[in-house]
């Protein structure tokens, strides 16, 4: 039995969009290059490119001419270009890299660092993410990185320098790189208050129980990305002009085994950490702690650093290495790689005149499959296999599976809680049934409304004494079908007040509230509204909390693929392969907006970004936050965007206080999610915690 907790959570941490896929960081951003290099080299067909690279065959067709008119690819290679981009490649499969960047050894007048800084900006534009948080090492290096990394124009950015500051007159001190990185990002910059080093462990310890300080380091553990200089141990390196190696004896008896230092932290050829007289004194991330940062970013070029970045790679210091061709090919051959030269001959110069594998015609739309007996049965045979697993939960009301109730009455003297609507959203409706929840469900058929009959069997059944709320989603059929049930309850004597779920804020604007559908917001309101009910609070009283629980509820969906209804087996409407409908309905009904299909983090944040502003939150508000699968996509890919909906919303300073993940309002077999959030007070964050227990949702108490 499949049984989901909601878990309180305690205050903590959390792509943007792209039109269509962006080149390999090894490519330079260079269309035509990836474009020649899949052809020429991978052998693809121009009609695999074009879905590779998310474009046309003709602009295929046209990026390869070109490629060759500027001479990027001829009878034999433009050597320099094609031999960085085949290090890159290399050097990313031996070591398992992210990514890696490898830029020519020779480069016109600029500096091998300045064109290491461009090489090193644009990693960090491929990686960048709104929310995100960068750490920034120092040195020459890093700081021209922060010198040539332009604004993205991404939203809660924050920088912060990787160690504290440096006591060595530095012009590339890690406050200033950290500084020039934050100003050009547009990103707020959080300070390090405390040297690098200190001259007594004992002054280290004590400065950090400083909360202030305290404070500013924790951010190291949160860390998005971080960028770093790796240093050789040599004479005037890095390190050394830092201040770091105090004395001669310093670097000869404590670090003798080491071949290079990050954010002033030895490691050995293996990459792993050299024990030393510095331990104790220094303040910043340590080796342990930057392997917990999910991007490391190392820009490093120069032979005479070929062992201190091999050292990195090996122990995986850097996942996205940005180095230079000759250091590239130095690094492979000191780890007895042998270096690949790419001919890219192996086609014809000439381009074909069709593509030599042409895919067939894609056949037909076809039905989808279900496991189903006769499409007319569906409904009833579902409720029948619900009702034989959670006999715990449902009991039907005279002999009817249309009409269920809880299995166990409530008590006397309380309001009853009564909800409904179409089936093919289950666990939606039946599965929120059950003690501190509602305490009758009514069921209609596919996507359409319970039938007032049904609504009724359920309202006497919920009646304690008290009266009966009625709450239920914004659909014509439901409210025309209610608004009858409750006339006929009236009519027998049962007080019945309703009320009507209006969270989805893609089918209206906030301006006309009362418009929007009722979706998987409901899962909120059904829950606040039955445990006002459950505490014995009057008629009135749950009918204000529950309107207040959906007013304060927001809910947006996307799909990636329409639903199909058993009858017809068909998709209601029509995605292409690289296509997302956002703000789609639990109906089957398209989205209100058709958009290139996006990352898990380009979803979440244009959803995440469209309810905070619809909300008009700000920093300190209190959530409680709700992702759910449509149908059919996986917990795998709801955690995903879980993850990135939970950093966006701790850099906006909101905290979420109960996080519900999985299937709690589906639509069928659709692809795609959606997101609701209850924003919280007092009473509504007490309310929530309330004890309940059903299919759908089991909340122990002190949970």
């Amino acid at each position: 039995m499949s049984r989901r907790r909601a878990t309180a959570l305690p205050r903590g941490e959390g792509g943007a969009a792209e039109a269509k896929p962006r080149a390999p960081l090894r490519f330079g951003d260079d269309p035509l290059l990836w474009a020649a290099w899949l052809y020429y080299e991978d052998e693809l067909t121009q009609g695999e490119i074009a879905t590779v690279m998310g474009i046309s065959r003709p602009t295929v067709i046209a990026y390869l001419a070109e490629a060759r008119e500027r001479g990027i690819v001829n009878i034999s290679i433009n050597g320099d270009r094609f031999r960085a981009l085949s290090l890159a490649r290399q050097l990313s499969a031996h070591f398992g890299l992210k990514d890696c960047l490898v830029i020519p050894a020779e480069g016109g007048t600029a500096s091998l660092i300045e064109r290491l800084g461009r090489a090193g900006a644009q990693a960090l534009g491929w990686h960048l993410r709104a929310g995100d948080m960068i750490g920034i090492g120092w040195g020459r290096t890093m700081l021209a990185v922060a010198e040539a990394a332009g604004d993205p124009g991404l939203s809660d950015l924050t920088v912060i320098p990787a160690t504290g500051a440096m006591t060595a007159d530095l012009s590339c001190a890690p406050e200033l790189c950290a500084t020039r990185l934050a100003q050009n990002l547009s990103a707020r910059m959080i300070p390090v208050s405390a040297p690098a080093i200190l001259s007594d462990p004992g002054i280290r310890d004590g400065l950090l129980q400083e909360p202030v300080l305290a404070a500013q380091l924790s951010n190291l553990t949160r860390l998005d990305m971080v960028l770093l200089g790796l240093s050789p141990l040599r004479p005037g390196s890095t390190v050394e002009a830092s201040g770091f190696l105090t004395t001669p004896e310093e670097n000869r008896d404590s670090y003798r085994n080491a071949v290079g230092a990050v954010a002033g932290r030895f490691y050995d050829a293996a990459g792993k950490a050299v024990p030393g007289s510095l331990d104790s004194r220094t303040i910043g991330i340590d080796l342990p702690g930057l392997l917990r940062v999910p991007t490391r970013i190392g820009v490093c070029g120069g032979f005479d650093k070929v062992q201190a970045i091999l050292g990195a790679l090996r122990g995986e210091l850097v996942n996205v290495l940005v180095t230079d061709s000759a250091t590239a090919e130095g690094i492979l051959r000191a780890d007895g790689i042998e270096v690949q030269r790419q001919s890219l001959t192996r086609r014809p110069p000439t381009l074909p005149g069709r593509d030599r594998d042409e895919p067939p015609a894609m056949a037909g739309m076809q039905p989808v499959k279900k496991i189903l007996n006769d499409p007319r049965d569906a409904v009833n045979e579902a409720i029948e296999g619900m009702l034989l697993a959670f006999p715990q939960y449902l009991r039907p009301i005279g002999g009817s599976l249309r009409s269920l109730a809880r299995a166990y009455p409530a008590p006397a003297g309380k309001v009853g809680l009564v909800v409904g609507g179409g089936a093919g959203h289950e666990p939606m409706f039946l599965g929120y049934v059950g003690p501190g929840l509602a305490d009758a469900a009514a069921i209609g058929n596919v996507f359409s409304s319970p039938p007032p009959d049904r609504i009724l069997d359920c309202t006497r059944q919920a009646d304690g004494g008290a009266g009966v709320l009625h709450v239920f989603g914004n659909y014509t059929g439901d409210t025309m079908n209610f608004e009858m049930a409750a006339e006929m309850a009236v009519a027998e004597g049962i007080t019945v007040r309703s009320v009507i779920t209006t969270d989805d804020v893609a089918s209206s604007p906030a301006s006309d509230r009362a418009a929007r559908r009722g979706t998987a917001g409901n899962a909120f309101v059904f829950k606040i509204a039955g445990a006002a009910c459950d505490r014995m609070q009057s008629l009135d009283e749950c009918e204000r909390i529950a309107r207040k629980a959906n007013a304060h509820t927001y809910s947006m969906g996307a799909g990636l693929s329409a639903c199909s209804l058993p009858e017809t087996g068909r998709p209601s409407f029509l995605l292409g392969p690289d296509e997302i409908e956002l703000g789609v309905g639990i109906h089957g009904e398209p989205g209100v907006m058709r958009a290139d299909l996006m990352t898990a983090d380009g979803i979440a944040d244009r959803i995440i970004e469209t309810l905070i502003e619809d909300a008009s939150l700000d920093a300190g508000a209190r959530i409680a936050l709700l992702l759910n699968t449509l149908g059919s996509t996986p917990m795998m890919e709801l955690a995903i965007v879980n993850r990135r909906i939970h950093k966006r919303l701790a850099a906006r300073k909101i905290e979420v206080m109960q996080s519900w993940l999985g299937d709690y309002c589906t639509s069928l077999d659709m692809a795609g999610l959606s997101v609701s959030m209850l924003v919280l007070d007092e009473e509504l964050q007490d309310l929530l915690q309330h004890p309940c227990d059903s299919i759908a949702l089991t909340l122990c108490p002190g949970v």
